[in-house]
């Protein structure tokens, strides 16, 4: 496609925003003109009228990056302007934490990203962390394009990201912000610490994790022992390598070999029934240990959103987490959680 046709198609879509009414779904309270504290720092909502929506995305699709083509894709591909469009649609619909589905009254962050792509049969994680790990890395919001993902990490409580968004070009995102917020469009207020491309690239394929899969491997240190091993169960689970490092440090102290006095076998402690549950018929083998804890985690980071609930999971079950709401008040529990958090927070300094 040239860019005198991306141009006359981006025209055309503006038009047609323009001349649409403001949003007559009714959503209690209202985003234009406040103020919001996001989950990363202080942004000014801006009107969610379509005609403001619209020329918001015209001046972004004329600050799009030099040699970046926007919303580039096959013929039927996905454009970054129509995922705009799509998320524009939720402007003003209620922040619900753990919200996923419109029709049952609001959205949280990373429930409006994956909702969005949802809509262009593209397959994301549920939460931001996982999203945020998803499709491509962007090297700095100046080369970012409408429909990529910029996230942040604002809490060492969790593992990686926990507030994502849209970007629609221009230095403006369409976020779920926070409790008692609604669906709005904003300025980015600081750089992103994820940028992420998952809408289909010049070739019309979307983008995987492994094809960043280099830049994931470099969060371990090679010095670690198994640090390929984990850079790849990383990569291919899109889970963060330095966590697989510090659940194996904290279980084994990196000993292939280890049994533990309840029973738990090899490098990342499987208990039998588990690893077979995972398809790991040698536990002792540190390829098989890793790809199975691997996925574990994926499965529990998934399911409870929080690195630290995960790693609860991962040593007491789902069911202990579950029947407490939150680590259980287990003293065992509670010492694993710290000390691999610890070993996460020694593998970032």
């Amino acid at each position: 496609m040239s860019v005198a046709s991306i141009t006359a198609r981006i025209a055309e879509i503006q038009g047609q925003l323009a001349l649409l009414a403001p949003p007559t779904t009714s959503y209690a309270g209202s985003v234009g003109g406040t103020t919001a504290a996001t989950g990363t720092g202080t942004s000014t909502g801006t009107s969610t009228t379509a005609s403001d929506f619209a020329a918001a995305l015209g001046r972004a699709t004329t600050a799009a990056s030099p040699g970046l083509t926007v919303g580039s894709t096959t013929s039927g591909g996905t454009t970054g302007e129509q995922v705009v469009a799509k998320a524009n649609e939720f402007l003003g619909m209620p922040y619900v934490w753990g919200g996923d589905d419109p029709s049952e009254g609001g959205l949280d962050c990373s429930g409006l990203v994956q909702h969005v792509y949802e809509q262009f049969g593209i397959d994301l994680p549920r939460v931001s962390a996982d999203q945020a790990r998803a499709g491509v890395a962007v090297p700095s919001l100046s080369q970012a394009q409408p429909g990529d993902l910029i996230a942040w990490d604002n809490s060492s409580r969790n593992n990686g990201a926990d507030h994502i968004a849209i970007y629609i070009g221009g230095g403006k995102m369409i976020e779920a912000p926070r409790p008692g917020g609604h669906v709005q469009l904003v300025d980015v207020p600081s750089e992103p610490d994820y940028i992420r491309r998952v809408l289909p690239t010049g070739g019309g394929e979307v983008a995987t994790p492994v094809a960043d899969a280099a830049g994931v491997a470099g969060r371990v240190a090679g010095t670690t022992p198994y640090a390929d091993l984990f850079a790849q169960a990383g990569a291919r689970y899109g889970v963060d390598p330095s966590l697989l490092s510090a659940v194996a440090a904290t279980e084994s102290s990196y000993d292939p070999r280890a049994v533990s006095h309840a029973g738990a076998q090899g490098l990342m402690q499987l208990m039998p029934g588990t690893a077979q549950g995972l398809g790991v018929t040698d536990p002792f083998d540190p390829a098989q240990a890793v790809d199975g804890a691997a996925r574990l985690l994926h499965d529990l980071l998934g399911r409870f959103g929080r690195t630290d609930l995960a790693l609860a999971a991962y040593n007491a079950g789902p069911g202990a987490v579950l029947r407490y709401d939150g680590i259980p008040p287990y003293a065992e529990t509670q010492n694993y959680v710290r000390k691999v958090l610890a070993h996460l927070e020694g593998s970032a300094a």
